[in-house]
């Protein structure tokens, strides 16, 4: 998230009226709904995870326990047993 100063970004006027509320403090103004971003999007990470999860499966079908997937992953057990036992595939 980066930041753009009021001053080159509104016009006059609304600015003002900012300033009436919040003058001199920082504030947050959202996406609008249609046009926010889901978690991971812009990265790689939720593909990675995903992928890592779908190993995770695999190994258990091929037949590691719970602890060496743990292990092997540098994941708690109960992690372990959340991605297991997820529908996400």
């Amino acid at each position: 998230m980066g930041y753009k100063r009021a001053e080159e970004v509104l016009p006059l006027e609304l600015l003002e009226q900012i300033q009436e509320y919040v003058a001199g403090e920082s504030i947050y103004i959202p996406r609008r709904k249609n046009e926010r971003r889901h978690w991971g999007e812009q990265t790689e990470t939720r593909k990675e995870l995903t992928e890592r999860n779908l190993k995770i499966k695999k190994d258990y079908s091929s037949g590691y326990t719970i602890k060496q997937l743990a292990e092997k992953y540098f994941l708690s057990q109960k992690s372990i047993q959340r991605i297991l036992y997820s529908s996400e595939d």
